[in-house]
């Protein structure tokens, strides 16, 4: 049973980042869910597969001869036990808009361009570059 499952994701895909690991399999949530589709979506994975078994394969994407990881540093914001929110005029840029930030709002989880553009804050969940 893990008690964070955010931070277990990242975890996974960071560890398999150092490993220079093709795919890795994390829990089937419904916020790993979101989270695959922001990562595809935004370009930091290939892509991702649902198996019955309650599992999500995602597909790393890395560059160059070399493999260098796309994803460079994931990192959890809002913990369970101090949790940080932020409305949209205060919602923080990574990097100068290189990384994302992602946020558990009302209308559902969403990068922090969305939410900006929306107008609306939440719960900084993690960022990533």
């Amino acid at each position: 049973m893990v008690n964070d499952t955010i931070s277990d994701i990242l975890t996974r895909i960071r560890n398999a980042n150092l490993v220079k690991s093709q795919t890795v399999s994390i829990p089937l949530t419904r916020i790993s869910q979101k989270i695959s589709v922001i990562l595809e979506k935004e370009g930091f994975i290939e892509s991702f597969q649902i198996f019955p078994s309650d599992e999500i394969a995602l597909r790393l994407k890395y560059k160059g001869r070399e493999k260098k990881p796309c994803i460079t540093n994931l990192k959890r914001i809002s913990k369970p036990g101090l949790r940080i929110y932020a409305n949209h005029k205060e919602i923080p840029k990574i990097l100068g808009g290189m990384g994302i930030v992602i946020l558990s709002t009302s209308q559902g989880i969403m990068t922090d361009r969305e939410a900006r553009f929306y107008g609306i804050g939440g719960e900084i969940l993690c960022s990533i570059w």
